[in-house]
C-alpha cells in the first residue's frame, strides 16, 4: 500500500496506542501488551487484515460484552497428551498462545500435543500461533470453527464457516508457515478490498441472487463466500467444523452461526517435538533440499518470484519494521477516536 490514502506508523507508536486502548477497556498490563502486540505483529508482517484493519472490531466486542478481558481458560479434561480447555470467553489470542503453549508442553512430554479449546472467541490471525510454536522447534497444525460465511456446495444458504487451518515447521531461525481459510478470499481480504475501492482478482463469491462475482460489497452483503476448490473446500470445512467441535467439546458452526455473532467458538491446537524424531538431525538439509527445487519452479511471470507459505511474510517483516506499517488514513483516524 501506498497511496495519498496510506500513512506509515512505525510498530512501536501502533503498540503503544493499542496497549493504552485495551487498558481504557479494563485488561490488564499484561494483557494489555500481550494482545495489542499480537495485532501489532500481524500488521508488521503485512497480514493487516488481522491486525491494524481489524482492531476497531476487536475493541467493538470487548465494548459489547462477547469478548471478557479478565477471563482466563481453565482445564476440562485430560488424558495421557490431549487437553480440553474452557476459554470461558476470553481474549481470543491469549486463548490461544496459551493453548498453543499447552500443547508445546505436551508434545514435550509426549512426543505430541494436542489441546481442544471450547467456548473462545476469534484468534484473529491463526498464523501468529503457527510462528509462535514453529519458532519454539515444533510442527504445529491449527483449527478453527467459525460463523456460517459460506454454502456447502450446491446449496444457497451459508451454513459452513470459513475454518481456518494453520501449518507450520522450523526452518532455520524462521518458519514455513501456511494459514488459509476454506474461502477463497478471507472476509478481512475482502473488506480491505473494499476499503481500497478495489474488485477482488478472481471469483471470491456470489451476489444476493446468485451470480459468481469479485465485487467484495457483493459478497459481503451476500454473505456467501466461495470454497476454495469449490466442493473440496466446503467439504473440508464441515470436517474441520466437526474435529474442532468434538475434540473440544464446544459449541458447532451451525450453534454459532445461529447466535448470530461469531463468539464461543471451538479450536484445535496440535503441537509434534520433531527433535523426537529419529530422523531429527537431517530435518533442516530435507526441507532445504525441497525449497531448492521448488523455487527452481519455471515462472509464469519471469518478473515474479515463487514463494513458500510464509516468505512474503519475513520480507514483509523487514521493510515495515524498517519504514513503518502502511496503513489507510481512515482506518488509523478510526483507531485514534476509539
Amino acid at each position: 500500500m501506498s497511496d495519498n490514502n496510506t500513512i506509515f506508523i512505525s510498530p512501536a507508536q501502533m503498540l503503544e496506542r493499542f496497549t493504552t486502548i485495551l487498558l481504557e477497556l479494563g485488561f490488564t498490563n499484561e494483557n494489555a501488551h500481550a494482545c495489542a502486540k499480537i495485532f501489532t505483529d500481524n500488521s508488521i508482517d503485512g497480514i493487516y487484515t488481522h491486525g491494524v484493519n481489524r482492531f476497531p472490531v476487536f475493541v467493538q466486542y470487548v465494548k459489547d460484552g462477547h469478548v471478557q478481558p479478565h477471563a482466563k481458560p481453565t482445564l476440562h479434561h485430560k488424558f495421557g497428551g490431549l487437553e480440553q480447555w474452557n476459554g470461558n470467553r476470553g481474549p481470543g489470542t491469549l486463548n490461544a498462545i496459551h493453548a498453543t503453549d499447552s500443547a508445546m508442553k505436551l508434545a514435550g512430554e509426549h512426543g505430541i500435543g494436542c489441546v481442544a479449546l471450547a467456548n473462545t472467541n476469534h484468534w484473529i490471525r491463526g498464523g501468529t500461533y503457527g510462528w509462535h510454536a514453529a519458532k519454539a522447534g515444533f510442527v504445529f497444525i491449527g483449527i478453527t470453527n467459525t460463523i456460517g460465511v459460506m454454502p456447502a456446495w450446491g446449496a444457497i444458504d451459508s451454513r459452513l464457516g470459513n475454518n481456518p487451518f494453520v501449518m507450520a515447521l522450523p526452518y532455520k531461525d524462521e518458519a514455513i508457515v501456511l494459514d488459509m481459510a476454506m474461502s477463497q478470499y478471507s472476509f478481512g481480504a475482502m473488506e480491505l478490498s473494499l476499503l481500497k475501492n478495489e474488485k477482488l482478482a478472481v471469483h471470491g463469491g456470489y451476489t444476493k441472487e446468485g451470480e459468481l462475482t469479485n465485487d467484495p460489497a457483493e459478497i459481503l452483503g451476500s454473505r456467501r463466500a466461495l470454497p476454495i476448490g469449490y466442493w473440496k473446500g466446503a467439504g473440508m470445512s464441515f470436517l474441520l467444523d466437526v474435529l474442532s467441535t468434538i475434540l473440544s467439546g464446544g459449541l458447532a458452526g451451525y450453534e454459532i452461526t445461529r447466535s448470530g455473532i461469531e463468539t464461543n467458538i471451538s479450536q484445535l491446537f496440535i503441537a509434534i517435538d520433531i527433535s523426537k524424531l529419529s530422523n531429527n538431525s537431517v530435518i533442516t538439509k530435507t526441507v532445504e533440499s525441497i525449497i531448492e527445487d521448488y523455487h527452481q519452479s519455471v515462472k509464469a511471470d519471469p518478473s515474479k518470484k515463487i514463494t513458500y507459505p510464509g516468505e512474503r511474510v519475513l520480507n514483509n517483516r523487514n521493510k515495515n519494521t524498517a519504514n513503518g506499517i502502511p496503513v489507510l488514513k481512515k482506518v488509523w483516524d478510526k483507531i485514534m477516536e476509539l
